[in-house]
């Protein structure tokens, strides 16, 4: 049983010359408890804005986005936080789910993913954007705050059951080519500020030309981006430019082997154990979720990915449903897994799973491995608390 008192939330923004977008983010943060405004120094009407929609607003200058979010947090007094940006919509579905999910907040949880659908170009992207591409940024006040050590990528990673919404985030990008490439280069020049140490020519060749060349393939055919269409080819044409343009713009004492912090960064693995079990079929679906419910009452966060879900309730066992169980559908539901919360381990139920998560590629591993089934579920936890923690 969860928290039946309904709980408060503060909807922290961040902002610099947001005239334009700020108002819409605020639209649709008005069902929260409290609004927080941190201005980085704007010379627009983005500090007029926030007071006149009853916003508490900060001025704080801008050292790195991360800091800029903690001076926002630090001054809200809800129980809940909720981060949304100035060019960051809450759809109505979202908001009718965060307003029944603090109503009665699910025991144990105390962070939640929501899905964040990018608008490229006016349209909405989907496999291309890497949908539903969670972010989490509904967290209960005092137990997150941000890396301010880096200057992007200052996202938070969960340590215990992470909440999953439906309902997207919508994120408004460029709605013209200049303003995108505009994005892509003030992006681009932040992370290679990150870099450390000496660039070496081999360093160069594989940031600038393999790693781009690469991704731009993965993102197309594995994640399937080309069901977007020109808009597909568009944002992940941008995303590799970014990528390339990294080291391109990177000093040459910036970092011998060094790689930015979304290739290279280890995910911090601390609070309960995730185990997530990967069955096809009705009947193996419903013994996993039987057993994947005993080791969450033995601690472990749980998932279950499968193209025949059990018929249960929203329990201790948070299940990703497949249409059907292939390689590829596989990768793109163990990637959106992995955006909500990172996976210690795999229990594949049966010969077939075994294969196809022995041939997921290296991000997405788990860095135990897989377990067998055949494993108690508390001896399972425990070995790989041991191993992981």
């Amino acid at each position: 049983m969860g928290d039946r008192r309904r709980q408060s939330v503060s909807a922290c923004i961040i902002a610099r010359d947001e005239q334009e977008r700020l108002p819409g983010a605020l639209e649709s943060v008005g069902f929260c408890d409290e609004l927080v405004v941190v201005d980085s120094g704007s010379t627009d009407r983005t500090a007029e804005i926030a007071r006149a929609a009853g916003a508490k607003l900060i001025v704080h200058p801008f050292r790195s986005f991360g800091s800029q979010r903690n001076v926002a947090i630090d001054h809200a007094t809800s129980d809940w936080i909720l981060e949304v940006d100035a060019d960051e919509r809450i759809s109505p579905e979202l908001r009718t789910e965060i307003q029944a999910f603090l109503a009665d907040v699910p025991d144990g949880v105390d962070i939640c993913g929501v899905p964040c659908r990018d608008l490229l170009f006016g349209g909405p992207l989907g496999p291309s954007a890497k949908y539903p591409k969670y972010r989490l940024r509904l967290f209960r006040r005092g137990r997150y705050h941000h890396d301010e050590t880096v200057k992007v990528h200052e996202g938070l990673w969960a340590f215990g059951r992470t909440w999953a919404f439906e309902g997207d985030l919508q994120h408004l990008l460029a709605s013209t080519p200049r303003e995108a490439i505009g994005d892509v280069l003030a992006y681009a020049r932040l992370e290679a500020e990150q870099l450390r140490g000496a660039v070496s020519p081999t360093d160069r060749v594989r940031g600038v030309l393999l790693r781009p060349f690469a991704k731009f393939w993965y993102r197309l055919l594995v994640d399937g981006g080309w069901r977007d269409g020109w808009r597909g080819l568009a944002k992940i044409s941008l995303d590799c430019s970014s990528d390339a343009l990294v080291w391109v713009f990177a000093g040459g004492d910036a970092g011998a082997g060094a790689a930015p912090p979304h290739y290279a960064k280890p995910r911090e693995r601390r609070g309960s154990v995730r185990l997530l079990a990967i069955a096809s079929g009705f009947h193996s679906s419903v013994h996993a979720s039987r057993w994947l419910a005993d080791a969450a009452a033995a601690g472990a966060d749980v998932a279950l990915v499968t193209d025949h879900p059990p018929d249960a309730g929203r329990g201790p066992v948070h299940v990703r449903e497949l249409e059907r169980m292939t390689p590829l559908r596989l990768i793109r539901a163990l990637d959106a897994e992995v955006q909500l919360r990172g996976v210690d381990a795999f229990v594949p139920w049966g010969p077939r799973e075994r294969t196809m998560a022995r041939l997921l590629p290296p991000e997405l591993r788990a860095p135990y491995g897989q377990l067998d089934p055949a494993t108690d579920p508390a001896e399972a936890e425990r070995l790989v608390r041991a191993a992981t923690r």
